[in-house]
């Protein structure tokens, strides 16, 4: 199951929403529920503590309402918990400094299993958790890998510069980086976020 998530930070453009939404149902994360219904888009479910929804939403939502973490990452995990193998979000740019730096920490907070996809402006980041994943992003791509936890082997292929089985923390080691090829392929014993450019 293929699932879109549409945050409540600025409405994404129509450069990072083309061709995305197909095939996936899509929730909002809150006032993003209200975002994504403005935009045209039908709205499965709104999911979070609901103090910032504007729209009466009807039996179309459910309440998330520990406050120990973010709305994201509770509707991650729920949405793992219901078997949603790919989860897409949108709507995470913009607001301020904190929650931009909150949507990574939701990265490491939700279960691990499901393929997860941060759609920015300028980039997507990808979140790898434990595992081994290839990223087709074409030839003299660049791409940033960030260490979200703790990680002793950190494993990049098919990059201008590679790591083979290097220890990693949250740093700039992996910064600028460029594919040499269609693909390149990044493991990790822990959670990476990888960043690729907009092309």
């Amino acid at each position: 199951m293929l699932a879109m998530l549409w945050c409540n930070g600025e409405t994404p453009s129509d450069r990072v929403i083309d061709g995305l939404v197909e095939g996936k149902t899509v929730f909002g994360v809150d006032g993003g529920a209200d975002k994504a219904a403005e935009s045209g888009y039908e709205v499965a479910e709104a999911l979070g503590d609901l103090d910032s929804i504007s729209q009466s939403w009807g039996g179309k939502t459910t309440e998330l309402p520990d406050q120990s973490s973010s709305d994201l990452a509770k509707a991650l995990n729920l949405l793992a918990q219901r078997g949603f193998q790919e989860i897409d979000v949108v709507g995470c740019d913009g607001g301020s400094s904190s929650h931009q730096l909150g949507n990574w920490a939701a990265l490491c907070e939700a279960l691990a299993g499901p393929t997860i996809r941060l759609h920015h402006e300028d980039s997507v980041t990808h979140r790898i958790h434990s595992e081994e994943r290839e990223l087709l992003i074409g030839e003299g791509t660049q791409f940033s890998v960030f260490a979200l936890t703790p990680c002793n082997t950190v494993r990049i292929e098919g990059a201008q510069w590679e790591l083979h089985d290097s220890t990693m923390s949250l740093s700039t080691k992996g910064l600028h980086n460029v594919s040499q090829s269609h693909s390149v392929r990044i493991a990790a014993d822990g959670i990476l976020a990888v960043m690729v450019d907009r092309v």
